[in-house]
């Protein structure tokens, strides 16, 4: 049996919590007994990522189920609400960083201990393995809370990095630069609201229906075209419903024939489309006359 594509995400999903829960364990202790801030700041973002690809998983589960009688176009609209709640743990964990890293720039402190490197460059490898693999499961099965999930793990790379960075240089240039471990989860932080930023504006743009879809107006009008009786095709509605589409779609037909004909050339133009583009969860056709 086909692996659908909402089991393919939720699978990914359960891959990137494993994921999350170990490297933020691994970050918490060498963040603490190797006295780096960048490495708990880095750790602080890890843990809220557990959380949120909880929440990811519990929304595409539940967006995954049927059309019923109170929700007649699905339960997809979830996932972009999972999407909304993912930017906000995201904000949230952007700025507990800032806050204690900018209180922590004038304490006084130790220097990192040198170990932390090699711990933050095996850490950046993986999550940055996991950012591509996450990534192209989310182009695969068009979910936008997987690629946000996706940009978490790239976030939490480019913190990473920061993290190295700061590190390196209180490690190397010794006494005097023990702040710029601190000044490394500072410019962390700015990434990750960054980051928000991007994952928040398309789920904001699926959830009012913005229309962002010509490539695939384009693919059903040339289909559509294809379909016997289909003159062509007028006005083309898209929305974005969890990881599918629905489509309102009018077709031009000869005006001459009878309602029967017409009923049944809507049908075959449904039953096309359904089947050569799968991520259409419904297409609602409206026919016209041709004069």
């Amino acid at each position: 049996m086909a692996v659908t594509d909402e089991q393919k995400a939720i699978k990914t999903t359960y891959l990137s919590l494993l994921g999350n829960i170990s490297l933020a364990l691994v970050k918490w202790l060498a963040g603490y007994f190797g006295n780096s801030y960048a490495l708990i700041a880095d750790a602080i973002e890890s843990t809220t990522d557990i959380f949120t690809s909880f929440l990811v998983l519990l929304g595409l589960k539940y967006a995954s189920r049927p059309a019923d009688k109170n929700h007649p176009y699905g339960h997809g609209r979830a996932e972009t609400l999972i999407t909304f709640l993912v930017v906000g743990f995201l904000i949230t964990s952007a700025t507990i960083i800032a806050y204690q890293s900018i209180q922590h720039i004038h304490a006084p402190h130790e220097a990192p201990k040198s170990y932390t490197l090699i711990i933050l460059g095996l850490i950046i490898i993986i999550k940055e393995t996991f950012y591509r693999i996450v990534l192209k499961k989310s182009r695969e099965t068009n979910s936008s809370s997987l690629k946000a999930e996706a940009w978490h793990h790239r976030s939490d790379a480019i913190t990473s990095v920061a993290a190295f960075i700061g590190i390196s240089i209180a490690i190397f240039f010794g006494k005097g630069f023990e702040s710029a471990d601190s000044w490394a989860a500072l410019i962390s932080s700015l990434v990750i609201f960054y980051n928000s930023y991007k994952i928040f504006r398309p789920a904001l743009g699926e959830i009012m229906d913005e229309h962002l879809y010509d490539d695939l107006v384009a693919q059903i009008r040339e289909i559509s075209l294809k379909v016997p009786g289909v003159m062509d095709t007028e006005k083309c509605f898209v929305r974005k419903t969890g990881i599918k589409y629905l489509v309102d779609l009018h077709a031009i037909v000869n005006s001459k024939i009878s309602v029967k004909e017409g009923h049944e050339i809507s049908h075959r133009l449904k039953d096309k489309l359904l089947s050569e583009i799968p991520q259409l969860a419904d297409v609602l056709i409206h026919i016209e006359p041709n004069e």
